[in-house]
């Protein structure tokens, strides 16, 4: 019989998108780990307050070191309970003088909640949004190297007024800078708990005047605070935010990538992703050559953004607490594992963002011009023309019609003659060049892509 591998599992995560990086923190091995911090601190806050010897904060530390994933399992299979079976196999490995003390005061929910709040937060932290910063650092050279590169601006999918490829990046990398730094803050903001089985502290004020401030030293040995008020479970609404923002940096994401592949498109090409020398577009087509990275961050969207429905849902319990979520709230990792392979995709793909500057001038001057009918209407509104709105329209018809450009049929209008002698040599000069009226697009590229390299650090 054949080794079981990754690719016998049943979830994508794990032979496709699975990231070495987020392992320790999503892995069932790395949450063991962490419900074991929270276990070890524990018995940190009862040495400090004189509960439990030195020894036995030792004896219990040495001791997780050789607990095995496996070993829980076995256990849970007995016992039917997952967090009396990690208890059961620390106590397992300490000697008798120790096992009074293991999760003594807690509740499952104690370690469980505590364990998912360090966890989330150090991976948030520590490897979503450093991917994040180097995703925005291309997104920023890539907006000062196109910050002054013409485009026509679309609007309704239809030719609306030229702007500038690095302004329509910029918007993209502000964009995604707020949500690095609401990740970052939401992150901070996850809670954990140690106050018993229905959150009023009822075991450790046994042993406690001040079961708060016991507590506070528990959580304080993982970095972290206590909700205000809790049941058996955490307060569920700093996650939801935390993993809201997520489904919103992914939909950034997807927002760039959809944009990105329709420039892709044959009939625009205006730009393009590098193709490696052996890589194939199409099993039948060999001249395709498939937006697949942009493609597959949309997809990626697709499967994370409708399951904030399910975290939204997980943040009603009944009473003091019920196991509605018990099974769902398994899945939360999945959706920053796929977040990071789309932000790692894109910015491998982004860097290598190849412009197609033949394009871009072809396609800005498709309407022969008429993409200047915008500042023509200002001009001859400022001029005194009664009707300028209705004017141009009219000449942009003609212009249709006759197959002419706007600037021509302008010139040939004897209405427009006596304003366009009263126009000042840089009106004239749009009409005739409409690649120049791109407002401060190029101005403000270059100053959203300093700002967010400034508030970044990057």
């Amino acid at each position: 019989m054949r080794p079981t591998t990754s690719f016998d599992s049943f979830s994508p995560i794990d032979y496709r998108y699975w990231d070495e990086s987020l392992s320790p923190y999503f892995s069932d091995r790395g949450f063991l780990d962490y419900k074991m911090q929270a276990e070890i601190a524990l018995l940190k806050a009862l040495e400090k307050h004189k509960m439990c010897p030195a020894s036995v904060v030792q004896e219990v530390e040495v001791a997780c070191k050789s607990v095995t994933s496996e070993e829980v399992y076995a256990e849970e299979e007995r016992i039917k309970h997952d967090i009396r079976a990690l208890v059961n196999v620390i106590r397992s490995k300490v000697s008798d003088s120790a096992k009074p003390f293991v999760h003594m005061t807690a509740t499952s929910y104690d370690i469980i909640d505590t364990a998912n709040a360090a966890r989330f937060r150090d991976a948030t932290q520590k490897v979503l949004v450093p991917a994040l910063k180097d995703l925005e650092k291309v997104l920023i050279d890539l907006t000062l190297r196109e910050a002054g590169t013409v485009q026509v601006g679309r609007t309704h999918g239809q030719h609306a007024v030229p702007i500038t490829f690095g302004f329509a990046l910029s918007g993209y990398v502000s964009r995604l800078g707020v949500c690095i730094e609401a990740l970052d803050a939401l992150a901070k903001e996850l809670r954990g708990k140690f106050s018993g089985a229905v959150g009023a502290y009822n075991a450790s004020s046994l042993f406690f005047d001040d079961p708060e401030s016991f507590e506070n030293d528990v959580l304080t040995g993982l970095g972290l605070q206590a909700s205000e008020q809790s049941t058996q479970v955490t307060q569920p609404e700093p996650m939801a935010r935390l993993m809201a923002e997520v489904s919103i940096t992914l939909g950034v994401l997807a927002n760039l990538s959809d944009d990105m592949r329709a420039l892709q498109r044959t009939e625009i090409g205006e730009i393009g992703e590098e193709f490696e020398a052996s890589q194939v577009g199409s099993s039948t087509m060999p001249q395709k050559r498939n937006p697949i990275n942009f493609e597959n961050v949309k997809s990626i969207w697709k499967i994370v953004m409708p399951r904030v429905a399910t975290i939204f849902l997980d943040q009603i319990s009944e009473h003091q607490r019920d196991l509605t979520n018990s099974a769902s709230s398994r899945t939360y990792g999945e959706s920053i594992a796929y977040t990071l392979s789309a932000v790692k995709r894109l910015t491998k793909t982004m860097s290598k963002l190849k412009v197609d500057m033949g394009n871009l001038e072809k396609n800005l001057a498709l309407g022969r011009g008429s993409v200047a009918a915008e500042p023509l209407y200002i001009i001859l509104a400022s001029l005194g023309h009664p009707d300028a709105h209705e004017k141009v329209r009219n000449l942009t018809l003609t212009a249709g019609q006759e197959g002419k450009g706007l600037e021509e049929v302008a010139l040939s209008d004897a209405e427009m003659a006596p304003y366009l002698l009263r126009m000042t040599e840089a009106q004239k000069n749009i009409l005739k060049n409409p690649s120049l009226y791109t407002g401060i697009a190029e101005k403000k590229a270059k100053a959203v892509a300093e700002n967010w390299h400034k508030r970044l650090s990057l």
